[in-house]
């Protein structure tokens, strides 16, 4: 499929070039962009890439797949424009700033036969690949609480759109990964309890979120996000009826991606044995990370993560806020 990226900073250059380059029956046709530096850095990296201005350039050239990493503010706008000219669609997260907006999209995606992947990449670190194991074997028997973290030391705010856009927030941001991640373990909640902050002095958008999901199986996830942890917590602590399992420190691909690193081959995504998580007290091998195998399903024309989880996620982002605004636990519709 010749791919067009849209947009060319973090997400663009470290999450998504790299694989649509590497990966067989993806080429990486085109770099939107209308950064100088950004553009001089695409062309040097990927000789032979096209290097367009402006999204409308895409929908006017010969392209079979889109890949939207612009700010979230423009994710709508751009996906819908893609589709409605007949462009697959990987969208990064979050993959609108509503539900409605969401199901809007998969919609149109679904009427026209073309895919819409949310870039949910955060289902192949390697310690969530460890989770879904362990849950899937058993190795804890009946898992009666989740907790999971993305905690950072950023005590001062930057001068980004990530912190100051309309969808900013970092429950949009590091939440939604948590939230997918709870999302395929356990399916979509029915009840949603916040705690959304601003902490930081002279922060425009929120930094610390506290989410308790209650899931239709009785399991209960507790998700933090936060900028403002002088000292992280783990991981994950999965708590089960007959073990547990707890893991320190982040999935190593995303340090090496923003290094430059090319994705694949020996040892990619492999853990530090002392990084490893225990169960019950002893190691286990974190699964390798392999954000490659997202692109692999989609140069097979599926979609890796079902964009109707994307839909449930805002659904449940949706009622983090009107908690976090009420003080109550909001009920999801079924």
């Amino acid at each position: 499929m010749r791919t067009a990226l849209i947009g060319y900073g973090l997400g663009g250059a470290a999450f998504h070039a790299p694989f649509i380059a590497t990966t067989p029956g993806l080429t990486l046709s085109a770099v939107v962009t209308g950064n100088p530096d950004r553009r001089a850095e695409a062309r040097a990296r990927y000789p032979g890439v096209e290097v367009l201005d402006r999204p409308e350039d895409v929908w006017a050239g010969d392209f079979d797949l889109a890949v939207v990493t612009t700010p979230n503010r423009f994710h709508v706008e751009h996906a819908r424009a893609a589709l409605e000219h007949g462009l697959h669609v990987v969208l990064d997260k979050p993959v609108a700033g509503t539900a409605a907006q969401a199901r809007e999209l998969v919609d149109l995606a679904e009427a026209r036969g073309l895919l819409l992947a949310p870039h949910h990449n955060r289902r192949w670190d390697g310690d969530f690949r460890t989770v879904r194991r362990l849950v899937a074997e058993g190795a804890l028997g009946d898992v009666h609480r989740f907790e999971s973290r993305f905690e950072r030391w950023r005590p001062e705010p930057k001068e980004s759109w990530k912190e100051s856009d309309e969808l900013g927030s970092i429950v949009y941001d590091l939440g939604t990964h948590l939230v997918d991640q709870a999302i395929a373990l356990f399916g979509r909640p029915r009840l949603v309890y916040a705690e959304v902050r601003t902490l930081r002095a002279g922060a425009r958008a929120h930094d610390d979120a506290f989410l308790a999901l209650t899931h239709g199986n009785g399991v209960v996830s507790h998700l933090w996000a936060s900028a403002l942890a002088a000292e992280p917590g783990p991981r994950f602590r999965v708590l089960g009826n007959r073990s547990a399992y707890v893991k320190h420190g982040m999935d190593p691909q995303e340090e090496l991606l923003r290094a430059g690193a090319v994705p694949g081959g020996t040892g990619w995504g492999a853990d530090p044995e002392e990084m490893w998580g225990v169960l019950g007290g002893v190691p286990v091998e974190t699964e390798r990370g392999a954000y490659q195998d997202f692109y692999a399903v989609v140069a097979e024309g599926r979609a890796p993560v079902p964009p109707r989880d994307a839909v449930a996620g805002l659904e449940v982002v949706e009622a983090a806020f009107e908690s976090a605004a009420t003080g109550r636990a909001i009920k999801l519709a079924d």
